[in-house]
């Protein structure tokens, strides 16, 4: 089946056109470099799922209302505060196709952009008192930090364990999608049980979201990042975990070997491809992510019925068979 998300906005169409403007709003500054970073930043704005992801789960469970809008903001100001400062650690000089803002102000300039737009989402809250909302993404944010520095660290030794995997993608990916739902029903004053249950949904969605992001490495398809870039960068992922663990211990010496120390020659990369192609690794991380997919469908169905889960359901589609 197909998802389009024009589709999918059918039931939020006005609230998704309006929170344009409001971000908008929340973004600005008295400085004029500020500004001029911001509105780049608002022009190169992907497809805005998180927002969405709020949104929905709101109206899921009532009326979307002017809170509901402060946490859409809040999780786009915050989210992409840690975008800005990832492309800084990475030193990548692209997000989604455009110039990062490391590589047009360089790196001091990105730092305290980063800053300012986590001082921004953190004001947003506090003036508002949306304290429920703060900490939902706090922890997200905490969370995050987390999984990236133990990737960071297992990085280095090659030791991943299919365990250590889920528990970094849960950190570094599943934790935001799972605030955005439960942000979504917290402010429509939702019950914590129904609060905790978006969580549920908006965690098995984040990791069947990463789980897909994962095959697109093995991939061709254009989606924004050159193929085999976690080879590259030392990352392993579910694909490559399971065929190293499905190999003789010469093979897996041989791989490790190459991603350890040639990772930067495209040959060694293209070997490391078709080793976990030919050994059934792509098979085996598709069939997961769908049993993540399919545990999400069951905890959507914990919420009433109603176009916005309809559009819950198709927007978990799309996550998993999207292009890019």
């Amino acid at each position: 089946m197909s998802y389009s998300l024009s589709s999918i906005q059918v039931p939020i169409a006005e609230p998704m056109k309006a929170f344009e403007g409001k971000f908008r709003q929340f973004m600005r500054s008295k400085v004029m470099l500020l500004d001029t970073i911001m509105n780049y930043i608002i022009q190169r704005k992907g497809k805005q799922m998180r927002p969405m992801f709020v949104f929905l789960s709101a109206g899921v469970m009532g009326e979307i209302n002017e809170k509901t809008h402060r946490g859409a903001a809040l999780i786009e100001l915050l989210h992409t505060a840690t975008l800005v400062h990832d492309d800084v650690v990475d030193d990548s000089n692209y997000r989604r196709g455009f110039f990062s803002i490391n590589a047009i102000w360089k790196n001091k300039i990105a730092v305290l952009v980063g800053d300012y737009l986590l001082s921004k989402g953190l004001l947003l809250s506090i003036e508002n008192e949306d304290f429920d909302l703060l900490k939902s993404v706090s922890t997200a944010v905490r969370e995050m930090s987390e999984g990236e520095l133990l990737q960071i660290e297992k990085a280095r030794k090659l030791d991943i364990t299919e365990d250590i995997y889920f528990d970094i993608i849960r950190k570094k990916t599943a934790t935001l999608i799972s605030a955005c739902c439960a942000i979504g029903v917290q402010s429509v004053g939702a019950s914590e049980e129904y609060v905790q249950i978006a969580r549920e949904f908006g965690d098995r969605v984040g990791v069947a979201f990463q789980i897909k992001d994962d095959l697109f490495d093995y991939g061709d398809a254009e989606i924004g990042k050159p193929l085999g870039i976690d080879i590259k960068e030392k990352k392993m992922t579910l694909p490559l975990i399971y065929s190293l663990q499905h190999t003789s211990s010469s093979t897996k010496k041989r791989i490790i070997h190459l991603i350890k120390h040639d990772s930067e020659n495209p040959q060694s990369v293209r070997e490391v491809i078709e080793f976990v192609k030919n050994t059934g690794g792509l098979e085996y991380a598709t069939l997961r992510m769908h049993e993540f997919a399919q545990e999400a469908r069951e905890i959507l169905h914990k919420f009433p019925e109603s176009t916005y889960r309809n559009s819950l359901h198709d927007l978990l589609g799309y996550t998993i068979e999207r292009n890019k």
